[in-house]
């Protein structure tokens, strides 16, 4: 599908989902770039954490910005979830978003509202979901194996808090656009999870 005019994949979905395994996947299958949106809010939240103002954390943001090694943390994460309710850091980061969703040759980009607010006329729609069990259990898994101290128990909770959090703020609630394709990955191995989103974009085109 490779091809010089914009076609726009947006992947929306919660935490732990597999979202961004299936985007990067499916961006290198079509030979499209890939833009994870949640690092915008990661880089906002890392310098949140530091003292600074959001929303002037947002405007000042650089392309090195979401380059980090230090943006992957559980402690960076819910501070990204804290900022992203912050009208003033979405509407800083909109524009950055759609520039890159409509570029030659194709875009994937993946986040909580690229399908509902970012992307709306986006040409291909996923939602990826999961169970809040089964997406805690991969989030722990991937805790233990980086070294980090914390329990199964707290680490569902935290899914929960951070679910409750997208779902119910007043700006651009996470939730599956009208027209996109629901695809729930609790059942699935990340290859049939992937099979299944390029079928579903193909079935697009």
């Amino acid at each position: 599908m490779n091809m010089t005019e914009p076609f726009t994949i947006a992947v929306d979905g919660p935490a732990a989902a597999g979202k961004g395994t299936i985007s990067k996947a499916v961006a290198e299958h079509f030979g499209f770039a890939h833009l994870d949106t949640g690092l915008l809010y990661r880089a906002v939240g890392a310098k949140y954490l530091l003292g600074m103002d959001p929303a002037a954390a947002a405007r000042a943001l650089t392309a090195g910005d979401i380059e980090g090694s230090n943006l992957r943390g559980p402690e960076v994460a819910q501070a990204a979830s804290k900022v992203a309710v912050v009208s003033e850091v979405r509407a800083a980061l909109l524009d950055f978003q759609r520039s890159f969703a409509r570029r030659a040759g194709g875009a994937v980009l993946d986040g909580r509202d690229i399908g509902t607010v970012i992307c709306p006329q986006a040409e291909a729609k996923l939602f990826i979901t999961a169970r809040a069990e089964v997406r805690a259990q991969r989030r722990f898994s991937e805790l233990v194996a980086s070294g980090s101290m914390t329990s199964p128990e707290q680490v569902l909770a935290d899914v929960r808090e951070r679910d409750a959090r997208d779902q119910n703020r007043a700006e651009s609630p996470l939730k599956p656009a009208p027209d996109a394709m629901v695809i729930d990955t609790s059942d699935m191995s990340i290859k049939e999870a992937i099979h299944a989103a390029i079928a579903a974009v193909r079935s697009r085109r």
